[in-house]
């Protein structure tokens, strides 16, 4: 050390103690820090940062001691220490005080507890120099690590297991499988503790594995997977690179053998037979056959076929893709009597080859497959299946149209009975024998009705009538010459009357029911009553056209002619008919162009279109309408006011013949209607001159306001209200036409002489208005208010005579 250095400085010893026979050695190192010039002084410590430029080398303690005793790992000290324990020596950081302990005055340092590196690798821990008595720091804390030293105690393990590969089956040698890694906790840069190695414990005959990457490869090349479909294969990783000593871990591989098209199709019969009924419609399923693969997966998908020609013809093959079974069906109708077995050679093939494995063989495989047919009792069948016959639409009730024939299959050849479907002729107009199948007409014929006629015919055996087969009849009803041309339409032409010879009035075609196999051809010529006045033209196209031959025509003297045109048809035979042609006289403008005729729905419809004639009756319609809507308003308007302002007396007088509550009845009836029959303003502004029974019936009303009735029989009763309201009615109905006649007038104002009984009504009493005061009637209330003012009135008048 340098004498001149001031300060003090750190002394490390280091002490491994591995094992015993590798002894034991210390290591010093003091670096001096040519910068370090200041004394240890504790205030220098406490105010600045000293530099140091120590380096400190590891303590090393080895794992997994077993020992009794601590394990010694180090010493630390310092240069300034005498000997003479003033220094105080302490440790700080991981595990000081518990893993690790520090004799104060030696600093000596001892692990207390196994230590296991794989765990914790190193401690980090801080060294300090403390003067005893004070207890301050001789130099400033430094760092220091302790690392624990492996040994070879843990053995390498297969943290990524459980392995599962795979490899095809027939693989070459050498073909990579998978990749298996085992993992050791040592420490891999301290000797060969995590050096680790491969080998295959179980299954060497079939795969290796590389000692150092761990890749396991197949070692043969005839791996089957129909044989076997997998292996377990055990793998063993050792470390110290497979030394002795080394520890070892294994793990269980498993290898799964897959599968590739290395087996073609077998059948596992070579004939399959199947029966069927004869009867079976196509499309039927006869049965199915299946060729076994060993191979799994889509290697056993497979298609199959019919090889032989008849097969082909008659069966077909489908595959069903769930079951990989052939469907055999039905292609063609079968027949008992015609071939009984029926051989179909099927084939089976795969759907997908390997490539790779052609040269193992053909990938398919055939099968012969007998189909027997059975007999069944089948109904007759029509020979030909479907007949079109034809017959005269003339032919007589009872003609032969023609035969159909039906066999029965069978072998027996049973007797065959005819019928016709009524269904589909129920007219009956054909009739079939039931024995020989001859059709023959039922009724009379007529093609112009109907054409054609279709039919089904049924044939059955004679001993059993539930075998019953159909067929269709169809019977084609052939023309004859049995109806006459006519004219297309009725026809009609106008013509004016300054017309000239030879102008063309009209052409005209016919129509003919009759079809005739070689086309219409129609005749035309006047009619021998026909006048001289027109002309017929033949254009030989089944038309002809209708020409003048005068010079004008005079429509006062004829404004109408009927032409008779007679048109005669190729027959045979020839039938004839005669149709008329109206031809009317009409005047035209100079331009030819026609302004009237006699007929005025002609004229009309040749000058105003179809439109225009819809517009004007729609227009008249609505002026009728309102002409009657009009005189209904008026009507109802008039009635209106006439029962207003008129009421039936009638019904008043019939109303007061009612013998009820007397005068006192105030809900009997309201004497403001019978007052409102007339207007008393007239009679109040009239004089008061006239007595009763003076005058005519109808007199003036003003002059009758003071006869006013008392209610007294007497012979000078006064009527004159009563004689005024009939004579005001019969003038309204002598003025007013409108108005029915009353059928009758009823009095009630005279009960007759011989009554035994006197009437208890107010009219007849014999008191006299003097001995009654009607004052109080302007008491009951608006209903009596008019009453009491006729009342009123009379009394005022007697009063005054009696003055």
């Amino acid at each position: 050390m340098a004498k001149g250095l001031q300060g003090f400085s750190w002394t490390m010893l280091l002490l491994l103690c591995a094992i015993q026979e590798l002894g034991t050695w210390a290591m010093h190192t003091a670096v001096e820090d040519p910068g370090l010039g200041q004394p240890a002084d504790p205030a220098l410590l406490a105010g600045g940062r000293v530099k140091r430029g120590w380096v400190w080398n590891q303590f090393f303690v080895v794992e997994e001691y077993t020992g009794t005793e601590p394990l010694y790992v180090g010493k630390i000290h310092s240069d300034s220490d005498e000997g003479d324990g003033s220094i105080k020596y302490t440790i700080s950081g991981e595990g000081a005080g518990t893993i690790f302990l520090i004799d104060e005055i030696t600093g000596d340092i001892h692990a207390t507890e196994r230590l296991d590196r794989e765990q914790k690798t190193f401690y980090t821990l801080r060294a300090q120099a403390r003067d005893r008595q004070t207890d301050q720091l001789l130099e400033p804390e430094s760092e220091f690590i302790i690392k624990v030293q492996d040994i070879n105690d843990s053995e390498p393990r297969f943290l990524e297991g459980p392995y599962i590969g795979s490899v095809a089956e027939l693989s070459p040698v050498g073909t990579s499988v998978m990749q298996v890694m085992a993992s050791d906790a040592d420490d891999p840069t301290y000797g060969s503790s995590a050096r680790v190695v491969y080998s295959v414990l179980e299954g060497e005959q079939h795969f290796t594995v590389d000692s150092k990457t761990g890749v396991i490869r197949t070692a043969v090349a005839d791996l089957d997977r129909e044989t076997q479909d997998r292996y377990e294969v055990v793998i063993r990783a050792t470390d110290m690179a497979g030394q002795l000593g080394g520890l070892s871990g294994s793990t269980t591989v498993t290898i799964v053998i897959t599968d590739v098209n290395d087996n073609p199709p077998r059948f596992p019969q070579k004939m399959y037979q199947f029966s069927i009924v004869e009867t079976a419609p196509v499309g039927t399923a006869i049965g199915r056959v299946k060729a076994e693969d060993s191979d799994v997966g889509e290697n056993t998908d497979m298609t199959y076929q019919v090889k032989d020609e008849e097969g082909v013809e008659m069966f077909r093959v489908t595959t069903d893709s769930n079951t990989q079974e052939a469907i055999i069906t039905v292609q063609k109708p079968l027949d008992y009597e015609s071939k009984r077995v029926h051989t179909v050679v099927v084939e089976a093939l795969n759907k997908f080859v390997d490539p790779r494995f052609v040269d193992l063989g053909t990938f398919r495989d055939q099968t012969i497959v007998r189909v027997s047919v059975l007999d069944v009792d089948e109904p007759p069948e029509f020979r030909p299946t479907s007949h079109l016959m034809e017959v005269q639409e003339d032919a007589h009730v009872g003609s032969v149209v023609g035969v159909v024939t039906a066999l029965d299959p069978d072998t027996a050849n049973h007797p065959v009975r005819y019928a016709i479907d009524r269904s589909t002729d129920t007219e009956r107009i054909f009739d079939i024998d039931a024995n020989t199948g001859a059709i023959v007409t039922g009724k009379v014929l007529d093609r112009e009705t109907a054409g054609w006629h279709n039919i089904t015919v049924l044939a059955m055996e004679a001993d059993n009538h539930s075998q019953v087969s159909r067929a269709s009849l169809r019977i084609r009803i052939l023309d004859v010459n049995d109806n006459p041309p006519e004219l297309a339409t009725p026809y009609e032409a106008a013509v004016c009357e300054d017309t000239k010879p030879g102008q063309l009035i009209q052409t005209i075609s016919v129509v003919d029911r009759d079809e005739p196999q070689s086309g219409h051809r129609f005749y035309f010529t006047l009619a021998p009553e026909a006048n001289n006045h027109f002309s017929l033209l033949d254009v030989q196209d089944n038309t002809a056209a209708v020409h003048t031959q005068r010079m004008g025509f005079n429509r006062q003297e004829q404004d109408v002619y009927l032409l008779p045109i007679l048109v005669v048809d190729s027959g045979p035979p020839a039938l004839s008919s005669t149709g008329t042609l109206t031809i009317r006289i009409c005047s035209c403008d100079s331009d030819g162009a026609i302004q009237s005729c006699n007929s005025t729905a002609y004229v009309v419809s040749a000058t105003l279109s179809p439109g225009a004639l819809i517009a004007l009756l729609v227009c008249i319609l609505i002026l009728v309408v309102l002409v009657l809507l009009i005189l209904t308003l008026k009507r109802h308007h008039k009635s209106h006011l006439t029962s207003e302002d008129d009421e039936d007396m009638r019904d008043n007088v019939i109303k007061y013949n009612d013998e009820g509550g007397g005068e006192q009845d105030t809900e009997a009836y309201d004497m403001s209607a019978l007052r409102s029959l007339y207007d008393f303003s007239e009679i109040k502004g009239g004089d008061g001159g006239g007595g009763p029974g003076e005058g005519p019936l109808c007199g003036n009303p003003a002059s009758e306001l003071h006869a006013l009735p008392q209610w007294v029989q007497s012979p000078d009763m006064d009527f004159s209200v009563f004689r005024d309201y009939i004579c005001r009615k019969v003038e309204q109905a002598d003025e007013d036409l409108s108005v029915p006649p009353y059928d009758s007038f009823q009095t009630y104002a005279f009960e007759g002489l011989d009554s035994p009984v006197p009437s208890l009504s107010s009219i007849n009493t014999w008191s006299t208005g003097s001995e009654q005061d009607f004052s109080y009637l302007g008491g009951w209330g608006p209903r009596f208010r008019q009453l009491a003012a006729l009342y009123a009135g009379r009394r005022g008048e007697e009063d005054g005579e009696e003055s």
